[in-house]
């Protein structure tokens, strides 16, 4: 983070300083006091649970330089700045879009369903063959973490590819007001939030603020083998580059699994065919690499410089993490989320790998609203199809999969259902042998890593 001080940052949040020297600087910036460094602007949030304003005393202490209060207090702290806003929150968004200003730097957004953050880092790893990139750490696609993210900014970075997430309407709005992003991508709609957006057409609306106040040279890039993207695209006043494996600009073909191993393809674009290979299993990468290939084409690079770059992509913590445990089960670690869409993606994973039997292991999907049952006895289904030999199913919700799975004609005795992980677990000991290939997944909430880390440690 570049050097600003205290003043600098009154003038872009729109506040007063009631307390301490305005030239007063500050190099880092933070909204948890646990993690908080010396020389920080500390930013005290406010949410459903938790109230930041109660560590600003706390914040002082550890040498926070400047701190941002929305409420009356006694806040006099020696040698630290306090600085009063209408809304620390939206202080906060104001401070990232004017220090966004300060550098000249180009910023891809992503946001979809599903792939969100796998897609930010293929495009990453393609453009760091060419240019210096800061990308969004992990999944800080929010209201909080793509600020966050902005205040990273550096001399010296070209790119920047950030990640957008929402729950409701007017969230990536204000995301793409920070960012003004040159290119925007959106991956797929499915139905993760649905509960909040109440059908798939709200989600596709909301996805599609992404393209509104975009840089004034704005390009929009979108999987057109999603139909709903397909019909919403024709509405944008935004160049538009397409990608999939059907018409469009950026197709692929010939897909080829290799496993564990990942994935290789064919890809027609601009009249030649180049052989495209990632190291990532499952067919659903070759989306998400796609999307990377576009990019790297907007921003001139070749063919080859993309191709390498694609080559040494890795998966992220609890997402597709696949190990062998001591005595030879392989474990497939997809903990991280979960919806229809990547509980799919992540069966035709187990069935491309697996040697032995097949077992799933799968939580509850969270959000669905009305759409919890069905959602869920569609991924049994496709668990059957996909030729699972066990099946078991941990949570309230997810006793639907099981059904769905028997009504497409798995057998009773293949699935297990259990309210409590615990039990789950015990039953997974007994049950998991050599050669064994399990794949674990379910919602963030259901902490279904705790399954899979008891494979892993037992010998």
């Amino acid at each position: 983070m570049r050097s600003i001080t205290a003043k600098q940052i009154a003038e872009a949040v729109e506040g007063s300083i009631i307390h301490g020297a305005p030239e007063t600087e500050v190099r880092n910036i933070s909204t948890d006091t646990r993690s908080m460094k010396p020389d920080s602007l500390f930013i005290p949030l406010q949410g459903e649970r938790y109230d930041g304003h109660r560590f600003i005393q706390e914040a002082a202490e550890k040498g926070a330089k400047v701190i941002l209060a929305d409420r009356e207090g006694e806040y006099f702290f020696p040698g630290t700045v306090v600085l009063r806003v209408d809304n620390t929150l939206a202080a906060f968004h104001r401070l990232a879009a004017w220090y966004r200003g300060l550098f000249d730097v180009d910023f891809v957004a992503v946001t979809g369903s599903t792939g969100k953050t796998t897609t930010k880092n293929m495009i990453a790893a393609v453009l760091g063959k060419k240019f210096s990139v800061l990308k969004t750490p992990g999944n800080f696609n929010n209201q909080i973490g793509l600020p966050l993210t902005i205040m990273k900014l550096e001399e010296g970075h070209e790119v920047s590819v950030v990640e957008m997430g929402m729950s409701g309407f007017g969230e990536i709005a204000g995301l793409v007001d920070i960012v003004r992003p040159r290119v925007s991508v959106i991956t797929n709609i499915g139905t993760s939030h649905i509960e909040l957006l109440g059908s798939r057409e709200n989600i596709l609306k909301a996805k599609m603020e992404i393209f509104d106040g975009m840089a004034a040279k704005g390009h929009g890039l979108v999987n057109t083998d999603d139909p709903l993207l397909r019909e919403g695209i024709k509405t944008l006043c935004i160049p538009v580059t397409t990608f999939g494996t059907e018409d469009c600009d950026y197709k692929a073909v010939d897909i080829q699994t290799a496993g564990e191993n990942g994935i290789a393809y064919t890809l027609q674009a601009e009249g030649g065919h180049y052989r495209i290979q990632v190291p990532l299993p499952g067919r659903h990468n070759v989306y998400n690499s796609l999307a990377a290939v576009a990019v790297g084409r907007i921003f001139g690079m070749s063919y080859e410089e993309i191709a390498e770059g694609l080559k040494g992509i890795k998966e992220e913590k609890m997402r597709l993490n696949i190990f062998t445990s001591p005595e030879g089960v392989k474990v497939i670690n997809d903990t991280y989320n979960a919806s229809p869409d990547s509980m799919k993606a992540a069966l035709e994973v187990l069935n491309e790998i697996a040697e032995g039997r097949k077992i799933a292991v799968l939580g509850d999907m969270l959000e669905m609203g009305d759409y919890t049952e069905e959602g869920h006895r569609l991924v049994g289904a496709y668990a059957a199809r996909n030729r699972v030999d066990i099946l078991v199913t941990v949570g309230n919700n997810s006793v639907h999969i099981g059904h769905g799975a028997r009504d497409e004609g798995m057998k009773r005795e293949c699935i297990y259902h259990f309210q409590d992980k615990e039990k789950a677990g015990l039953m997974l000991d007994r049950l998991v042998q050599k050669n064994d290939t399990v794949l674990f997944k379910g919602s963030r909430g259901m902490k279904m890593e705790e399954l899979a880390g008891r494979i892993q440690e037992r010998s």
